[in-house]
């Protein structure tokens, strides 16, 4: 998105931008909760980059090892040259890590019992996992590090309990979801709607249980906290850190004490490097104190565009991010509440409606992959 939207303002003969990704497939991951129970299909997921990339844009299919701000160069795998660049936007992502917690990544490879979903084949493989299951308890954990889309775990939560209910087997299911903190949603009023939500449909919310191991034999779930939860079809959140890329082989992140330096360090509003003037980041890669959200991504990468285009030109930044985040909370089949705030406030009021669940199910990923993902946005 960042590449075309800069593609149309910066003048073809002077600049060349070039896009470098480990692979050409492209994935509409906010569905990746919604396979599970049938919402959405696999197949219409993917696309390749090239196919939504604007004319002029370079495609390099290489992944990304590290990056030397100082000699302004990307290190890729496969290359035995590093790329040279005179401005670089880095929009790594997360690293998903299961292995990082003991048990996860071997309940899901053994057992029929694990589905970290927010992996491609987990979600897919659950979805018959959920066929199958006639009772007992399910459960959503959700890890002590930052995640991308802070939302999913209470719509994976909440979709399954409605799920459950529609397969007539509700009250042989005990629905249960953990997180580290006291909170289930950081941003009032959403977080007080969410509370009315799990008690009057009589979901169980576990605050203050960090996940330490999973004992997938017994099925088993313990908490650094010392508590024990049994499950019969567990949904975690994987563990979720920096690309090595940034954390280890790139000066980028060393000013994150926050998050001990899993993040590149950006101006909270022109998400420029705090070190490197001609350096950018954006989405799940930068440390601003934003919900990780692709709608958080989509303001970002207009401010990107515009403040990288200013340099470029010879003038001056005047973009910031607001710190603008959204995210549907789908609460059940036919009912949403979209959940929009920024750095200094919410913004929508918590109220589930059917044309919530519309506009993420029907709407939302058209505009994706036919407008956003080509650079054009109505509402930047």
């Amino acid at each position: 998105m960042t590449a075309n939207i800069l593609r149309r303002k910066l003048d073809r003969s002077d600049v060349r931008i070039s896009i470098v990704d480990k692979s050409s497939k492209h994935v509409y991951q906010p569905s990746f909760y919604l396979i599970p129970f049938g919402y959405m299909e696999p197949e219409d997921q993917f696309r390749d980059v090239r196919d939504v990339m604007q004319s002029g844009v370079e495609f390099v299919e290489d992944e990304v090892v590290g990056i030397d701000p100082d000699a302004q160069e990307v290190h890729l795998d496969a290359a035995e040259d590093g790329l040279s660049y005179d401005y670089l936007v880095v929009s790594l992502g997360h690293r998903l890590a299961p292995e990082s917690i003991p048990g996860m990544a071997e309940g899901w490879e053994e057992t029929d019992a694990v589905y970290p979903y927010y992996h491609y084949e987990a979600a897919v493989a659950m979805r018959e996992a959920l066929e199958d299951f006639d009772g007992g308890t399910f459960v959503v954990t959700v890890p002590d590090t930052p995640i991308k889309c802070g939302g999913a775990p209470m719509k994976m939560t909440m979709l399954a309990e409605d799920y459950f209910q529609r397969q007539g087997i509700r009250d042989d299911v005990d629905v249960v979801m953990t997180k580290p903190g006291d909170a289930i949603f950081g941003v009032s009023p959403y977080r007080e709607k969410l509370e009315e939500i799990f008690e009057d449909r009589d979901i169980e919310f576990e605050p203050n249980f960090t996940v330490s191991e999973v004992d997938y034999e017994n099925q088993i779930i313990h908490s650094e906290e010392g508590e024990e939860l049994d499950y019969d079809l567990y949904a975690p959140v994987s563990p979720q850190y920096g690309q090595p890329a940034v954390t280890e082989n790139s000066p980028l992140t060393e000013g994150d004490e926050e998050n001990d330096g899993e993040y590149i360090t950006v101006d909270d509003y022109t998400l420029q490097h705090t070190e490197y003037d001609n350096v950018f980041a954006l989405g799940d890669a930068d440390d601003t104190p934003k919900s990780r959200t692709a709608a958080a991504a989509r303001k970002q990468a207009h401010v990107v565009a515009d403040n990288l285009s200013s340099l470029v030109e010879g003038g001056r930044m005047t973009k910031e991010y607001s710190g603008y985040a959204a995210c549907p909370l789908l609460t059940k089949k036919g009912k949403a509440m979209m959940a929009e705030f920024d750095y200094e406030e919410s913004i929508s009021a918590p109220v589930e409606s059917r044309m919530n669940w519309i506009m993420d199910i029907n709407i939302l990923p058209s505009f994706y992959w036919n407008a956003w993902m080509r650079g054009y946005d109505p509402l930047p």
